[in-house]
């Protein structure tokens, strides 16, 4: 699990093709990712994956082919650059949100305008994952944890603050850029109250499942 707050970019330094699976090798110079371990996880553009070896500068992680359907990983390439952040651990801060690095779908950067000295991003997303993004909410784009500021039919937008910008791969998008979403998992858990409940939400529903105290 993961909060969502990128520690820095990486490299990708090989992208190795293995009968329909992905071998990456990643470079972490000038990144703290801590006391990285063999088999520690780490979100790579948002996605769970292992570090099956460790290298001089960096690991080497298996993408199945499962992940490469669902995120932007099939189309990494050597000297890409890459969100990179360490697993949670007990007692750490959680200053964004709780991320899991399963990521749910791809989006494009619809657009990029300038607002000050920060950056709205605006990202257009499958309509299958359109109906869990509200306003104020969060959502983890690249791994990068952010708030919502707005949404419509296809698309929602972030402000992007300019320390965000320099530590992340957000200061390489372009319009049409593909980035990895994954949805608050909150929003999962209230669909599926929702699907369970014929009677459809209510305060006593969410209250018997713990999303509010009772009086």
């Amino acid at each position: 699990m993961f909060s969502g707050i990128v520690k820095g970019k990486g490299r990708i330094v090989e992208a190795t093709g293995r009968g329909g699976d992905l071998r990456l090798v990643i470079g972490t110079a000038g990144v703290d990712l801590g006391a990285l371990a063999r088999g520690a996880s780490v979100a790579v553009n948002g996605v769970c994956l292992t570090a099956a070896a460790l290298e001089p500068d960096g690991f080497a992680a298996d993408v199945s082919a499962e992940t490469l359907a669902r995120t932007t990983l099939g189309t990494f390439k050597p000297g890409d650059a890459v969100n990179l952040e360490p697993s949670l651990r007990l007692g750490d801060t959680v200053d964004g949100h709780l991320v899991y690095g399963h990521v749910d779908g791809v989006g494009r950067v619809a657009a990029l305008t300038p607002a000050g000295r920060s950056v709205v991003l605006s990202i257009e997303v499958p309509e299958s994952l359109g109906r869990y993004i509200a306003v104020k909410g969060s959502v983890a784009v690249d791994g990068a944890s952010l708030t919502v500021n707005a949404v419509q039919a296809d698309r929602f937008s972030v402000n992007i603050i300019p320390h965000t910008r320099e530590i992340t791969v957000i200061s390489g998008y372009e319009r049409g850029t593909p980035v990895n979403i994954e949805v608050d998992m909150i929003a999962r858990y209230l669909e599926r109250l929702l699907a369970a409940e014929t009677g459809g939400l209510s305060l006593e529903t969410l209250r018997r499942h713990g999303f509010i105290e009772s009086d």
